[in-house]
């Protein structure tokens, strides 16, 4: 690390605490030459996550445009603005595993899988928009993927402690 002072490229760490609440590390540097100390933070730089539209231009990824489709699919519904919130995190944690680059078709199907799971209506609305529904056998084909998963929920054996 370079000192600011004197410009010397001969420092030493002289303390180290993880600082905002250990998401960066504040270090304390001494200069060899000047002896003038200083603070520097270290912080992880996340890759931005992409999203390639059908059209195939890439966005950034955001959450709010997750929560803003989820809070418009689900208006009248019993669903606490929470929950928006983290299932568009658990969106965006689960694509950060697939890599830096994601489709638009995969970030629509993973929230239509949770939403699933949250509630059924508000599953079935959004459905209606993110597939761009045409007519009524639309409905029923989603409508029946629904029953589907509701009913391997209810299958699935609950394991004993």
């Amino acid at each position: 690390m370079r000192c600011p002072s004197c410009s010397t490229d001969d420092t030493r760490v002289v303390d180290s605490r993880a600082a905002e609440d250990g998401a960066s590390i504040r270090r304390r540097r001494a200069c060899a030459a000047c002896n003038q100390r200083f603070t520097t933070f270290e912080r992880l730089e996340e890759v931005p996550l992409q999203v390639i539209k059908r059209s195939g231009e890439p966005v950034p990824f955001c959450r709010d445009k997750i929560v803003h489709g989820l809070s418009s699919a689900s208006k009248g519904r019993p669903i606490e603005p929470e929950q928006f919130a983290e299932l568009a995190a658990d969106v965006e944690e689960s694509a950060r595993l697939e890599g830096s680059e994601v489709t638009s078709e995969w970030v629509g199907l993973a929230v239509l899988d949770r939403l699933r799971v949250l509630d059924h209506v508000a599953a079935l609305r959004f459905a209606s928009v993110y597939k761009g529904f045409s007519d009524v056998s639309d409905f029923e084909d989603e409508l029946s993927l629904i029953k589907r998963a509701s009913l391997v929920k209810r299958e699935t054996p609950v394991p004993s402690t």
